[in-house]
């Protein structure tokens, strides 16, 4: 019953959607775990850009079973109007499966995130302004309105009204906005119900019976392990947990349903909105990386702050997500630089240098990255599609950060297009891997 999550290894944005489309082409189904639509991945086939949002990245592939689980915060306007886009471009949408248990983002939920970041000021902490924080937050104080409370109008109707009444106070600027009205909201959501009905289901079974099966399940994350609440760069996190143990809970699984847990990494490290980024570059370098990268959100369009790769963080969010393999992606980016840095460790306010990730945020946020430097490479990479391809440079970069963070790289992307991919000996013998890859992606 082969189990492999795939998990942001940074900030975020790292390409999860390309690494899972690519080993969705094998497996039979896709599971997102945790998080809302203030995450995006974005897919090129065939010359076609996909963004989704909330939708697995399996949903390309005809008859992969893919499921929003319940540790998912779903927004049923969102859902909806992708389900429309995808349906306007043929893609068969009948595979999609979402969770009876997952919680419901309300209209409230976005004005409170939007008056939340507001009052914060200049100490905002640069979230999507989508509702996923108050949405979690009434998951947590048990005033939560669940996608199967959709399908029953008395009971939708009593949590709207339980849910809005310790908020009074904080929606009183809403006052008179008309999303407000409670039978407008329970119509709309009503609505909603109605479409999304077919699609409902015990999710949990279903992932159950793919498993014991002896079917391949990913089980997809969204943004980074650095933005978890846990273990990320807190307050300057997301509202979940994007890191591989949440795949149990947000659907429902064990521990021992998973085989394999593959990090997602940029060749360097970008991060959007604000907190520490010991790595951060600016001034022309940074304008030029994020031009190559196109490093900008797929959710927000918002600019993303850029730098170079930071090892220091990488070895702890493989720590704490057992890495099995890295999937470096980007890496034509770098093509054209003399040289190349990695962040072997940090330098602190008075001069201490740290060689793990600091537990303190008062030292993160004032540390600063050192480097070794490492040869570039001038090649196209865009063309290569097995390691002998690349240049022995860029062959040496990959094995350098392999050996620091302790975990063997299985592919590395080398252009948007989904074919743009080298899979690497370390991954043969792993579950889709090298010895498995998807059809031309070697």
């Amino acid at each position: 019953m082969p189990g492999i999550v795939i998990v942001g290894a940074q900030w975020g944005d790292e390409g999860k959607g390309k690494v899972t489309d690519l080993l969705a082409e094998r497996a039979d189904a896709v599971v997102r775990f945790q998080g809302g639509n203030n995450a995006g991945h974005t897919i090129v086939r065939n010359s076609q850009t996909w963004k989704l949002h909330l939708i697995p990245s399996g949903i390309l592939h005809a008859g992969t079973l893919c499921v929003i689980g319940n540790g998912v915060v779903v927004d049923p306007k969102v859902l909806t109007d992708e389900l429309d886009e995808l349906r306007r471009r043929r893609v068969d949408i009948e595979s999609l499966r979402i969770s009876a248990n997952a919680h419901l983002i309300m209209p409230y939920h976005l004005m409170l995130d939007h008056a939340g970041e507001a009052k914060l000021g200049k100490l905002q902490i640069g979230t999507t302004r989508r509702g996923i924080g108050p949405c979690y937050a009434d998951k947590a104080a048990r005033l939560g309105i669940r996608v199967q409370d959709l399908l029953d109008e008395k009971i939708l109707k009593k949590k709207i009204v339980a849910a809005l009444e310790p908020k009074r106070l904080s929606l009183r600027p809403f006052a008179k906005d008309p999303r407000l009205d409670l039978q407008t909201m329970t119509e709309e959501y009503l609505t909603y119900g109605h479409v999304l009905e077919r699609h409902i289901q015990d999710t949990t079974r279903l992932v159950h019976e793919q498993l014991d099966s002896g079917q391949l399940v990913l089980f997809e994350g969204a943004q980074g392990a650095l933005l978890d609440i846990d273990h990320g760069t807190y307050p300057f996190v997301t509202s979940s947990n994007p890191v591989a143990g949440a795949a149990c809970v947000g659907a429902g699984v064990g521990p021992k349903d998973i085989d394999e847990v593959w990090g997602v990494a940029k060749a360097y490290a970008t991060r959007v909105g604000a907190g520490p980024f010991p790595t951060e570059l600016d001034g022309q370098m940074a304008d030029d990386l994020r031009q190559k990268g196109g490093e900008y959100g797929t959710t927000t369009g918002r600019a993303r702050r850029v730098g170079w790769i930071d090892l220091v963080a990488l070895r702890y969010t493989a720590r704490i997500n057992s890495l099995t393999a890295l999937a470096l992606t980007k890496l034509d980016v770098l093509s054209g630089q003399d040289r190349v840095r990695v962040c072997t460790r940090y330098r602190g306010a008075e001069g201490a240098e740290f060689y793990d990730f600091p537990y303190h945020q008062t030292v993160l946020h004032h540390a600063v990255g050192d480097y070794e430097e490492l040869p570039g490479w001038s090649e196209d990479v865009t063309e290569c599609r097995e390691e002998s391809d690349l240049p022995a440079a860029a062959r040496e970069y990959l094995q350098y950060i392999a050996e620091f963070v302790g975990v063997p790289i299985s592919l590395v992307s080398v252009g948007a297009g989904r074919d743009q991919v080298v899979w690497t000996q370390a991954s043969v013998g792993m579950v889709g891997g090298a010895a498995q890859a998807p059809a031309g992606a070697q």
